[in-house]
């Protein structure tokens, strides 16, 4: 770790690996808690262990989305700062969820992450991340094969407004696959009931997932995720998390709000965002700028990364590390000696033992 005293002069190259160490440190640290039932437990090892770590990070971080679980407030809310918060350290935006899935780890199921997003200040961009101001949005990803073949044919022919039938049969084009064998994730939720019909009208393959949109909506943009395309209404925080990282892999998501009843929809006209009700979002109008990072570590097996694997007195940890400016993607295997290694939390401010 850098002396307290030093500036962070090449933001991506010098702080990356940092980052990635707060997801990992909240993986851990949540694991134990894998099927116990318990997702508050679950959610607050995470966040302790991730706001431990960040406060050993020569930076000045300031939430500015936070994900959370349906009816519960984020466990580390916008406007909190991370970091030392020294005088002349370098200022970041941050977007988290420390445990993407929650309930998926209460019920030890797959597709958990804990994820970070980080966004240096630049000229001309007041803010990293864009506030979205409704909780839900519908969304579409799709990734770079999909966009080359827009660019190629010269129109948007995927466009999260056109009928599903019609965006699955432009992504199998751009993909040269057979309709059959494209593979589309959803949400498995009573509001995606005539959403499933149609794509299993066109005979696409349909993979449900129970929790944990963050990493579906990134998988279609990895190269060997066998994920083709995300769609469904899931939370706009999350939304945002997923864009830092598709931009960082050359992929894009779409998105629109989606009010999910008259009080909010009423809401958002009176706050004057009527014309944004029907304002198609893209990932680069939510993670804004080039100094855009992503990391995330996983806690279940999910398309994106390995779970948490304890092996004897081994645990085996798996996390990605992207960067928008390069579109480096890295991703890290680490072995922790369970004798020896501890993790520093928040709430007494000492290294722990897993």
């Amino acid at each position: 770790m850098k002396s307290r005293r030093e500036q962070y002069y090449d933001f991506e190259r010098t702080i990356a690996f940092d980052f990635a160490r707060t997801t990992e440190a909240a993986a851990l640290n949540s694991s134990p808690w894998m099927g116990s039932g318990d997702l508050g437990k679950a959610e607050e090892s995470a966040a302790d262990a991730l706001r431990g770590m960040f406060d050993l990070m020569n930076i000045c971080g300031e939430v500015v989305v936070a994900a959370t679980v349906s009816g519960r407030p984020p466990v580390i809310p916008v406007g909190e700062h991370l970091g030392s918060w020294l005088p002349g350290t370098n200022v970041f935006d941050l977007a988290l969820d420390p445990i993407d899935g929650s309930t998926n780890v209460a019920k030890g199921m797959p597709n958990a992450l804990s994820c970070v997003a980080a966004a240096g200040r630049e000229d001309g961009i007041p803010i990293g991340f864009r506030r979205l101001p409704c909780d839900y949005v519908m969304k579409l990803a799709y990734g770079p094969r999909v966009i080359r073949y827009m660019e190629r044919a010269g129109v948007e022919s995927v466009h999260i407004q056109h009928p599903i039938e019609e965006t699955l049969y432009t992504v199998a084009r751009a993909l040269g696959k057979r309709i059959q064998d494209v593979v589309v994730q959803v949400l498995d939720r009573e509001r995606h009931a005539m959403l499933i019909e149609e794509v299993r009208s066109t005979g696409a393959a349909i993979r449900l997932i129970q929790d944990g949109d963050i990493a579906a909506a990134i998988a279609p943009s990895l190269p060997d995720s066998e994920v083709d395309l995300y769609v469904g209404v899931g939370g706009s925080a999350e939304a945002i998390l997923a864009a830092a990282a598709v931009r960082c892999l050359g992929g894009n998501l779409q998105c629109l709000y989606w009010p999910k009843d008259d009080d909010e929809r009423s809401d958002l006209h009176h706050a004057g965002q009527s014309d944004e009700l029907s304002h198609v979002f893209h990932a680069a109008d939510l993670a804004l700028g080039r100094n855009i990072l992503f990391c995330a570590t996983g806690i279940s097996d999910s398309p994106l990364l390995p779970g948490v694997k304890i092996k004897g007195h081994t645990a085996i940890t798996h996390s990605v590390l992207m960067r928008a400016k390069s579109r480096t993607v890295r991703f890290i295997t680490a072995h922790h000696d369970l004798e020896r290694k501890t993790i520093r939390l928040r709430s007494d401010r000492r290294e722990h033992r897993i």
